[in-house]
């Protein structure tokens, strides 16, 4: 999506709403300014919970580590690898 701005007193740009709403801008949200091969490049600031991260990563290990402390020798013995990897293909 590209739309025309005016540059108003003091620098001023309004960011239109349909583009707020978009990205999920609301009034009081940080911006990230920068500029990248000649361009200004507008990026919503989102704050990351490291603590959610790590309750997450901490969910994921239990269940990974779960499958490996369930496998059996021989439960792949009746399936095929090929439909195993099917969906990775």
């Amino acid at each position: 999506m590209t739309l025309r701005v005016e540059v108003g007193k003091k620098g001023y740009i309004i960011i239109p709403k349909d583009i707020r709403d978009l990205l999920g801008i609301k009034e009081g949200d940080k911006l990230i300014l920068s500029i990248r091969d000649g361009k200004i490049v507008l990026e919503p600031e989102r704050n990351v919970d490291i603590n959610e991260i790590l309750k997450r990563l901490e969910g994921h290990y239990a269940k990974i580590s779960s499958y490996a402390k369930s496998a059996k020798l021989g439960d792949l013995a009746h399936s095929s690898l090929e439909e195993e990897f099917d969906d990775f293909s």
